[in-house]
Order: C-alpha cells, then sequence, then structure tokens
C-alpha cells in the first residue's frame, strides 16, 4: 500500500489508535519480543490465501515473524477461530454483530475480490459465452443439462454449442464462496432463494460433481470436459480456464477483473457509510462484475496471551497499511479508506484478560 496521504485518512487513522485512551499503550512490540516463540498460525478463506500468504512472505522478511496459513475453507476457518485453535480465521462470510458478541470475536475486514464461473468445452474455450444469472441458477439446480438449451443459445446467437450434457462442478466443503455465488443467484433467480438461498454449503444434486477447495474445482473442470464450476477469481489466472461473461444488472457482460470487482464496490453502502458486513454482489454500474465479494479476518476479542496477539494485531495492522503491492498483484482491491479506518479501530479494540489493551505497532 503506498503511503497514507490524505489528511482524512491519516486523521481516521489516528483516531482509531487514539481510542486506545493512553498514548503509552501504543507501544510497539519489538522485534526480539514479537519473534519468541511460536509464529502467527491462521486458516480459512481460499479466495484469500494468495494475500495472507503473500503478505507472510514479505513481513517475515521484515519482522522475522512467520505466518502459518491453511487454505482449509470459510466455514472450517470459523469453526477453528470459534475453538481458539488459531490466532485468526479467515472467511468471505460476515457473522452477524449477534453471532461475534456470542463468539467473543472481532471482524476485521481484509479486501474486495470475485468469483468466477469456469467452464471447459473443447473447440469452444477461446469463444465468450454468455450466461446471465438466471441462467447459471437453473444450471446449478440441475434443471439446464445440455449446453445447447435455447436458454443458453440465446444468450449466444451464432454460437456453436455442443450438443452435450453440462457437468456441474461444485464445491463440497464450508465455502464462503459458495456462500456469495448462492447469495448472487437467490438475488436473480426466485427459484434459487426459496430452494437453496445464500449458505456456505449445500446438499446438490447427486449426479454433480463435489470436492473440497478452489484448487479441486479448477482441477475437475480442467480434466472434466463439458463441464463448468465455479472459483475464488484469485485461481483462474493460474489455470487457464475460460471464464463465463456474466450478465450484470445494468444489462452489460464484463469480465471479471480488479477493475470490475471496483466498480461493484463503488456502488455499495462499503463505499457510502461504510458498512462493510453487507455483501457486494449484483449491484448496478456498466463495469461491474455481479459476482464480487469481501473477505475478512476474525481474531479474539479478549485474549489470555498477549504477546502472541500482539503477533498477529502487528502482522494486520502492517499489511493494511504496507500490504497494497501483494493486493494488486493479486487482483483484489484494497478497502476503502471509511473501511480501512474502521480494521484499524477493530485492531486496537483487542484487550487482554485484565481489560487492558493489547499493544499494536503502525510500524
Amino acid at each position: 500500500m503506498p503511503e497514507i496521504t490524505s489528511p482524512r485518512m491519516r486523521g481516521a487513522i489516528g483516531r482509531a489508535f487514539r481510542q486506545l485512551g493512553s498514548a503509552a499503550l501504543l507501544i510497539a512490540c519489538a522485534a526480539s519480543v514479537c519473534a519468541e516463540g511460536a509464529g502467527i498460525h491462521g486458516a480459512g478463506s481460499t479466495a484469500a490465501a494468495l494475500i495472507y500468504q503473500g503478505w507472510a512472505r514479505d513481513y517475515q522478511v521484515l519482522s522475522g515473524v512467520a505466518l502459518n496459513y491453511e487454505a482449509v475453507g470459510s466455514g472450517a476457518g470459523m469453526q477453528r477461530i470459534r475453538a481458539r485453535e488459531l490466532d485468526f480465521g479467515a472467511t468471505d462470510v460476515a457473522p452477524s454483530e449477534a453471532e461475534l458478541a456470542r463468539d467473543g470475536l472481532i471482524l476485521i475486514p481484509i479486501a474486495i475480490t470475485g468469483i468466477a464461473p469456469v467452464f471447459n468445452l473443447p473447440k469452444f474455450n477461446d469463444q465468450a459465452l454468455r450466461l446471465s444469472g438466471d441462467v447459471l441458477a437453473q444450471i446449478f439446480l440441475g434443471q439446464i443439462k445440455r449446453w445447447n438449451a435455447s436458454e443458453i443459445a440465446d444468450l449466444n446467437p451464432g454460437a456453436r454449442l455442443p450438443d452435450a450434457p453440462i457437468t456441474v462442478v461444485v464445491r463440497a466443503d464450508g465455502s464462503g464462496t459458495s456462500y456469495h455465488f448462492g447469495d448472487y443467484l437467490g438475488k436473480v433467480n426466485p427459484n434459487w432463494q426459496s430452494k437453496m438461498s445464500a449458505k456456505t454449503s449445500y446438499v446438490w444434486p447427486s449426479d454433480f460433481v463435489a470436492v473440497k477447495g478452489s484448487t479441486a474445482v479448477v482441477k475437475a473442470v480442467r480434466d472434466t470436459p463439458g463441464s463448468i464450476g465455479y472459483v475464488d477469481f484469485g485461481y483462474v489466472k493460474e489455470s487457464h480456464l475460460a471464464v463465463v461473461q456474466m450478465r450484470n444488472a445494468d444489462g452489460e457482460y464484463p469480465k471479471p477483473s480488479a477493475a470490475a470487482f471496483r466498480a461493484a464496490l463503488m456502488n455499495s453502502d462499503w463505499v457510502r457509510v461504510g458498512a462493510f458486513s453487507s455483501t457486494l454482489t449484483d449491484k448496478h454500474g456498466k463495469d461491474t462484475w455481479p459476482l464480487t465479494m469481501g473477505t475478512y479476518a476474525l481474531i479474539p476479542g479478549v485474549v489470555d496471551n498477549a504477546v502472541q496477539s500482539a503477533k498477529t494485531l502487528n502482522y494486520f495492522t502492517w499489511a493494511l497499511l504496507k500490504g497494497d503491492s501483494v493486493v494488486q498483484e493479486n487482483n483484489f482491491v484494497r478497502l476503502p479508506d471509511r473501511v480501512q479506518a474502521a480494521a484499524f479501530r477493530a485492531l486496537v479494540s483487542v484487550r487482554d484478560k485484565t481489560g487492558k489493551a493489547v499493544p499494536v505497532s503502525m510500524n
């Protein structure tokens, strides 16, 4: 991230840190202390794995503190941080205020990304395949079963679609990607909303191919002619899979990209009022990608080990201030200033068992 030069942003960050109530609490965790003992342990979102791993690489060079991050899906990340098996859990689904209070957790917004429907049609992969959200929902409900179905052909006039069955590849594990995928489909297809709604995991039709993790989805689609699946956008470039062009709320067919995710962000409450728990799917805007989503970290609000917690807080503070290059390299979008200020306020709110603030460093 470039140095913060906006007076408004500097003020917002400064106010967040002053909420600690005493300048004495803003002690930097010395590198020798932070490096002692275990490193940081996080797990969860596959969508955000590239960001966490990229930040970890750079942060370890500077601080000597290592991060072990397991991309096991948002559901597993949330479960394990609730059980206090991790320093932080990573999720693409924002828990409600009631859930956070019940579990004693604090929600930290991280970045914005998107979901890409990917497909494998030999002799067609180099051509544009256009789908609407309604048609995509019908495919994933098992209602449209062949590639040359009239619903698909009508959106792709002149295309030579094969007379072949559609193999649907889905996530078998608890996934924030699945949640946002379902959230979008529920907004554009009433049948999906009534039967499936937005969930982190689904009971899929028995003839679907269900696998765990985005990497497995990529492999299954790549290895299966006639297949379609959905993956976190960060996996698209390295997979060399063809991507569906989705019709957005304005009737346009953009390609997924950081610019298209940013367009969705700019038409959301994240920018307008700094509220970051709402979903970013199906937003208006000519260039908007309809399957945009945020990703988050969950940390305990009250901790037993302040030294260990400080490692995690310092990692996130450094990442939000200095980690924009990693965000951009992986086609994510940085947080709006209002939301980033909220993230800093959350980081400095962590307390130990005695009620003292855990020291956080801005260095």
